[in-house]
């Protein structure tokens, strides 16, 4: 095929892989990728050093995405796109006798002791399920944001004055809106990231869990770090919820700047002369982004805007927004951190037994794919990159103080969950889920990166960090809370 040395389909002891050598140019890579691609999107398993590495079922229309943007790409020809579907038929056939290792986040856990009635999930007439399940979970209602954008699964009864609610703890999120068929559950499963399901609202013995395939269209795309993830989105919304999409949107986390915040959400907090973009609706549809900001600015009250009597609490917490941006693009991150750590490796494995090189043999560019995934990682873990609060902001709720109140502290009685709020989301910057299921589960080759990663710059020893955006005394804090909150670090954390 062109240039390529060969591309060649192993089988063995009911394993499967796909080997693309690239010699000239980069078709052969382009195939290899694809298919990998596309293994990933069917739920394929692809071999790791004898052990499988982990891919994410989706529905079949999501490939069409992948195999859209590659032809795009410059001297790409159709027939690498015909090779590909050829393959795929080959593989696929193989792959299903292999195992799907059991999920472990925490809906899927919850689900397996409904199901041998260990717990009982019990309806009430305001909010179906809702509250029982947020008890089954350990989400607290103080996290509740609300969101009257129409951008979600149930989109045809949100509105302004019927907004949905987001719950969430450090490893799973439940959206529930009045008069809405579902409950909607996003959960962290520590190997495959991102798992996305559907609790029927209707009241039975044996409540239902499903697994809808739409939520891959919004939830697995560049939002999300091209994995299965989370999404959190800032419009100019219509006065009836639509998003004005002439008016452009912003995918929101950390970084995102203060006045590009929120738009279709309710905002309960204050941020002094601070502007963002909720609590306000575009009166104007030929001008979306003429917005009447300062309307919007520190409201503490939102029964103006709709009836809050029908929701497990009054407010859309500030802090709580903030919180949630930061952890949904860390989960996202460590999702796409793991899954190409399992593709550099796999398509490593292969190159060695052609080769006849040691199993523990790395190439450049398998190094590079690590580092540069381990940096990116990093560096949000460390918000190098967070914009920083143009004002002291305070939320409406108990989120705050139930929210640190969670934390493991040091013998300084310090902890990452510790909040700033003056010119910065957390007092000492390193997030807290570097404590999470998710992080410990990352496979070992990316996890020693991002430790050593970490301890460079936490040591000054990494000079491309400059001492404005981390101080002195904040690397030291961190350190020494990491020291005595984390008993498995490297030997070289305690020199």
């Amino acid at each position: 095929m062109g240039s390529s040395r060969c591309h060649t389909i192993c089988r063995g002891r009911g394993k499967l892989a796909l080997v693309a050598l690239l010699q000239g140019d980069r078709e052969a890579r382009l195939l290899s990728e694809v298919v990998l691609s596309v293994s990933c999107r069917f739920g394929i398993l692809l071999p790791v050093n004898d052990r499988l590495s982990v891919a994410h079922p989706a529905p079949h229309r999501s490939i069409v995405p992948s195999f859209r943007a590659n032809l795009d790409r410059p001297r790409v020809r159709l027939r690498s796109v015909v090779v590909s579907l050829t393959l795929l038929l080959l593989v696929a056939p193989a792959a299903l006798g292999q195992e799907v290792p059991e999920l472990l986040d925490s809906m899927s856990r919850l689900a397996r002791r409904v199901e041998r009635d260990e717990v009982r999930l019990v309806p009430d007439e305001k909010t179906g399920y809702l509250r029982s399940l947020l008890r089954a979970l350990d989400v607290p209602i103080s996290s509740q944001t609300l969101v009257f954008s129409k951008t979600s699964l149930q989109h045809q009864v949100i509105g302004p004055r019927n907004p949905r609610a987001l719950y969430f703890n450090d490893d799973v999120y439940v959206g529930w809106v009045p008069g809405g068929r579902l409950l909607e559950i996003g959960s962290v499963d520590p190997n495959q990231g991102a798992i996305f399901f559907a609790l029927s609202q209707q009241h039975t013995d044996q409540p239902r869990l499903e697994r809808p395939a739409e939520c891959l269209s919004c939830h697995e795309s560049s939002r999300t770090e091209n994995v299965p993830g989370f999404l959190l989105r800032s419009v100019f919304p219509a006065p009836d919820g639509q998003p004005i999409l002439s008016g452009g949107t912003y995918t929101i986390d950390q970084n995102s700047p203060f006045e590009h915040r929120w738009g279709g959400w309710y905002v309960s907090g204050t941020h002094g002369a601070a502007r963002h973009l909720g609590n306000v609706v575009a009166r104007d549809e030929d001008k979306p982004r003429e917005l009447d900001v300062d309307a919007g600015a520190n409201v503490t009250d939102l029964s103006r805007y709709f009836d809050t009597d029908r929701y497990l609490s009054p407010h859309s917490d500030l802090v709580a927004l903030l919180v949630l941006e930061h952890q949904v693009r860390i989960h996202n991150l460590i999702a796409r951190a793991t899954r190409e750590t399992h593709s550099a490796l796999s398509y490593q494995a292969e190159l060695n037994a052609i080769f006849e090189e040691p199993p523990e043999h790395r190439s450049e560019s398998t190094i590079r794919r690590l580092d540069s995934a381990a940096r990116k990682l990093v560096e949000d873990l460390l918000l190098l990159r967070e914009a920083l609060l143009p004002q002291p902001v305070r939320g409406t709720s108990a989120f705050a103080e139930e929210f640190q109140a969670r934390g493991r502290r040091d013998s300084k009685g310090r902890s990452l969950r510790d909040l700033d709020l003056e010119r910065r989301l957390f007092r000492y910057p390193c997030s807290f889920l570097v404590h999470s299921a998710a992080f410990d589960a990352m496979p070992p080759e990316m996890k020693d990166r991002v430790w050593s990663r970490l301890w460079l710059i936490l040591t000054s020893r990494a000079d491309d960090v400059p001492v404005e955006r981390l101080s002195k005394e904040d690397r030291a804090a961190i350190r020494e809370i990491l020291t005595e909150t984390r008993r498995d670090l490297p030997s070289y954390w305690s020199d």
